[in-house]
Parts: structure tokens; C-alpha cells; sequence
């Protein structure tokens, strides 16, 4: 990650989460942080994602990435919907407060009407880093 945290692939059909990250420095005893990553690659998707509330205990923070390739439910061509992705860092309170199961039975958080604004991108990759105790990186004094 791009704030100096270790982050690792979990391993294949690891139910729960798809990322550990860990603090740089092996000398520092602090808990992994687990990641579960969700996507949608529809720039129009309804911004919504299944997570299931058995899994809640298995992550720390769901990093949900808006690809934003094109349109693909809207009578256009696919590349005007074409634009920069977003990724949101959500922790799991967030994640169960707005946890929801559908008449269909699916388990779904809807974000579209939500205030994602303080997870979004950078600020939401440094709620990771402020959990394993990352600082900022910078320049060695001399």
C-alpha cells in the first residue's frame, strides 16, 4: 500500500477476509489488520455490495473499490461512463450499522445515500495505517 503498510494476499478461499496488513517494522508486536475486499466495476452499479453478517468477526476493515469502467446498465455506450475509481475504506462497525438483509434474502450494505467522504481514498487507507500504529512516511532527518 502506498502508506507503507505491509499488506499480503490471504490465501485462496480464505473465507472472511483477502488481505492481512502488517507494520513494517518486525521489532513492533501490534496486531495484523484483516481486509475484505469487495468490488463493482459498473460506473452506473446501484453502489451496493453483499456482505454476509456471519463474516463481520473475520475482518477489521472492507475496502470496496468503485472500478468505474463504463456504463453497463444504461442505454449508452459503455465508455462514457468511463472515470477515475474510488476505494473506501469501511470499518466493520460502519459495515454493521449499515448492514441489511433484502426481501431476497441477500445481505447487502447500500451506500449510495451515505456520507463516504471520510473513507474515501487516501483517508480511508490511513485508518488502516493509524490502526497498526503506521506513521506518514518521510524523509529521514539528518
Amino acid at each position: 500500500m502506498r502508506r507503507n503498510v505491509l499488506a499480503y494476499k490471504a490465501p485462496p478461499n480464505n473465507e472472511g477476509y483477502d488481505l492481512i496488513c502488517i507494520h513494517p517494522d518486525p521489532r513492533r508486536t501490534v496486531e495484523p489488520v484483516r481486509v475484505q475486499v469487495k468490488s463493482r466495476y459498473q460506473t452506473d452499479c446501484d453502489r451496493a455490495f453483499p456482505v454476509k453478517e456471519r463474516t463481520f468477526a473475520a475482518f477489521d476493515f472492507l475496502i470496496i473499490a468503485f472500478l468505474n469502467i463504463g456504463y453497463f446498465y444504461r442505454k449508452r455506450p459503455a465508455r462514457e461512463g468511463l472515470c477515475d475509481p474510488e476505494f473506501y475504506t469501511l470499518p466493520r462497525d460502519f459495515i454493521k450499522e449499515h448492514h441489511t438483509v433484502v426481501a431476497s434474502g441477500w445481505e447487502k450494505v447500500k451506500t449510495r445515500h451515505l456520507d463516504l467522504e471520510p473513507f474515501k481514498n487516501e483517508l480511508g487507507f490511513d485508518l488502516i495505517a493509524a490502526a497498526l500504529g503506521v506513521p506518514y512516511p518521510s524523509r529521514p532527518s539528518a
